[in-house]
C-alpha cells in the first residue's frame, strides 16, 4: 500500500483537543510540555480548558493544531507504515514538513506562532473576511471574484479549492459581501460566511508574507525523508530552499487542496491518514478520493484502531 499523511489547518481546533492523548501517552504529554516551554506560555492548558474565544485566535489556534498533530505523529511512531507523501492544509503544511524531517518541531512551532501573529496584524491593518461557496465549480467562483472586485483596494479572490463544488473566497469585507449575494444568484447551494480575523490566502496578507519571509530566512530547512505536496503548486517538492519559498508564497496564494489529493492519487497513494484535531480532510476525501481508505487519528482509540489495521 502507498500511504500519505495529511495534516489539518486552522478551524480544526476545539477545547479539549489532545487532552486524552496526553493522559494516555507519556510521549504526547512530553510534546505538549515541550511546546509550553518553547513558547513560554501554557498553550496546553488553553487547548484543554479554553476559553474557546482565546483558543480560536489565530496566534493560538495555529500552534495548538501543530502541537496536536505532532503529538499524534510521535505516538504513532511509524505505525501507519512507510510514507510516500505528506500534505497539510494551509498551516498544516508546517506539520507535514515536521513529519518529513525538514523542519524541527521547535522551529515549526515558533514559525506558526509568528505566522499567526502576523496574519492577525495584517487583518487588523486591513480588515478582511472569508466565505465558503458550496455547489459552485472552481471556474465559476473565479469568475464571480473578478466580477465582485473593484480594483486592488476592494477585491476578493478564491482562497481554498477544497473539493469539487467547495471553494472558499477571501478579501475585503465589502467585496466578499457583494460576492456572497452574487453567488446565491448564481445558484450556489450554500454561502457560508466564515468567522476569521483576516482575508487569509489573499493579497491582503502581503504584509504578513513579508514578515514570514524574514523569519523563515533564519530557519534551518533540511532534506526531507519523503516529498511534501505544496499548497501553492499541488506538486511534490523535496528541495529545502523550495520548501521555504513555497511556505512564504502560501500566505497570498490559494490552497489547491483538491489538486493536491489528485496528485497523490495519480502517484499511486491508496491510503490516507489524517493526524491532528478533527477529521475535516478525511471528510473532504469523500469527494476528493472516493473509495480510497481515509482515516482520521486524533486520540487514543484512533491510534489503537490504526495499530490494528
Amino acid at each position: 500500500m502507498s500511504l500519505a499523511l495529511l495534516f489539518p489547518g486552522q478551524g480544526s481546533q476545539f477545547v479539549g483537543m489532545g487532552r486524552d492523548l496526553a493522559e494516555a501517552f507519556p510521549q504526547a504529554r512530553e510534546t505538549f510540555q515541550e511546546a509550553d516551554d518553547l513558547l513560554g506560555t501554557p498553550l496546553s492548558r488553553l487547548m484543554w480548558e479554553g476559553p474557546e474565544e482565546d483558543l480560536v485566535l489565530t496566534r493560538n489556534a495555529q500552534p495548538a493544531i501543530l502541537v496536536h498533530s505532532v503529538a499524534v505523529l510521535r505516538v504513532a511512531n511509524g505505525t501507519p507504515g512507510p510514507v510516500a507523501f505528506a500534505a497539510g492544509h494551509s498551516l498544516g503544511e508546517f506539520s507535514a514538513w515536521v513529519a518529513a524531517g525538514t523542519l524541527s518541531f521547535a522551529d515549526a512551532l515558533r514559525a506558526v506562532r509568528f505566522r499567526g501573529e502576523q496574519m492577525f496584524a495584517a487583518g487588523q491593518a486591513r480588515p478582511g473576511t472569508m466565505a465558503a461557496l458550496l455547489g459552485l465549480e472552481d471556474a465559476a467562483a473565479d469568475a464571480l471574484c473578478r466580477e465582485a472586485s473593484r480594483g486592488v483596494a476592494d477585491l476578493v479572490v478564491s482562497a481554498n479549492f477544497n473539493a469539487p463544488g467547495q471553494v472558499v473566497v477571501s478579501g475585503d469585507v465589502t467585496a466578499v459581501t457583494r460576492l456572497m449575494e452574487m453567488a446565491r444568484d448564481a445558484g450556489a447551494k450554500k454561502v457560508i460566511p466564515l468567522s476569521v480575523s483576516g482575508a487569509f490566502h489573499s493579497p491582503l496578507m502581503e504584509p504578513a508574507q513579508a514578515e514570514l519571509e524574514r523569519h523563515l530566512a533564519g530557519v534551518d530547512f533540511g532534506a526531507p525523508e519523503f516529498p511534501v505536496i505544496s499548497n501553492v503548486t499541488a506538486r511534490p517538492t523535496e528541495a529545502p530552499a523550495e520548501a521555504r519559498e513555497l511556505l512564504v508564497r502560501q500566505l497570498t496564494s490559494p490552497v489547491r487542496w483538491a489538486e493536491s489529493v489528485a496528485t497523490m492519487l495519480e502517484a499511486g497513494v491508496d491510503r490516507f491518514v489524517e493526524m491532528g484535531p478533527g477529521n475535516v480532510l478525511t471528510g473532504l476525501n469523500r469527494r476528493n478520493a472516493r473509495g480510497v481508505s481515509s482515516v482520521a487519528v486524533q486520540g487514543p482509540s484512533d491510534l489503537e484502531a490504526l495499530g490494528g489495521s
